[in-house]
């Protein structure tokens, strides 16, 4: 009889007889008592997770706007770089307008016209400069145009009353008696346009490539420079290629200024313009 007993008891407390409702009761008891007598207990044993998860937040944050600050500050730098080269581009071009104005100013306060240039080759045609000078200021049609150095540029051949128009050497139709070398073999300058111009000498003459071209006037006036020479066994005469002593694509400022008689009449003897 003990035996029958023990195992209906040992039957009784099997797990296999423990329902699942039951298990559960247990441990929602279990689970206020820990409320009741330790009700932080689950948030101190969670809260070291919380703390970590915080710190890692942090961190990340802190990462992240660590590159946002550096993107901004490597944008910034490329900024100031930028407006660095557009300023020191502007002080180079002020530096050098200054020491042209300089170059001009002796002259110009004595007997000329210091005119700014409004349009040049290739924005005016045909080799002509448009100056900011005019009627108002004292420009007369005829005035010769010089540039840095007293080189001569041209002859003014429009007038208005704030604004002129020089015709270069290099314009096509104009000529200019002229000498080229040491030598000073008298020529006739053509102008051929696009800032060329051309002559004709005597194949005896000894005309080189480097050899300077002079104007007529006071004192030694270069007009432009011997670039090529080309000359025939069979022709007595040689074809000389002149280029300007200054680039017509870069004038900034002319000095106007009467030239004389002689050299308005030569300009104009085979282009009269309007």
């Amino acid at each position: 009889m003990k035996k029958t007993s023990l195992a209906r008891r040992n039957a009784i407390l099997s797990s296999a007889s423990v329902s699942w409702g039951a298990l559960a009761l247990v441990v929602a008891v279990l689970v206020l008592l820990v409320r009741l007598l330790a009700p932080n207990i689950f948030w101190h044993a969670a809260s070291p997770l919380f703390r970590a998860a915080d710190a890692l937040a942090s961190g990340s944050q802190a990462v992240i706007s660590q590159f946002r600050d550096t993107a901004d500050l490597v944008l910034r730098n490329e900024r100031l770089e930028e407006e660095t080269i557009a300023l020191t581009n502007e002080n180079n071009a002020l530096r050098l307008e200054l020491s042209t104005l300089g170059a001009f100013s002796d002259n110009a306060a004595s007997d000329g016209i210091l005119a700014g240039t409004v349009a040049r080759p290739p924005t005016s045609p045909y080799d002509t400069l448009v100056v900011a000078q005019g009627s108002a200021a004292g420009v007369t049609r005829g005035m010769g145009a010089f540039g840095q150095g007293g080189v001569p540029l041209g002859v003014v051949s429009v007038v208005l009353k704030d604004f002129s128009r020089v015709t270069l050497f290099s314009a096509p139709g104009m000529q200019l008696d002229a000498w080229v070398g040491e030598g000073r073999v008298p020529i006739t300058v053509y102008g051929t346009g696009g800032g060329t111009m051309r002559a004709t000498v005597a194949r005896s003459a000894e005309i080189s490539a480097g050899d300077a071209v002079y104007a007529p006037g006071p004192g030694m006036l270069p007009v432009g420079t011997v670039v090529r020479v080309d000359s025939d066994p069979s022709s007595p005469s040689a074809h000389v290629q002149i280029q300007p002593a200054v680039n017509i694509f870069s004038i900034d400022w002319v000095l106007l200024r009467a030239a004389g008689a002689a050299f308005v009449e030569t300009l104009f003897a085979e282009a009269d313009m309007p």
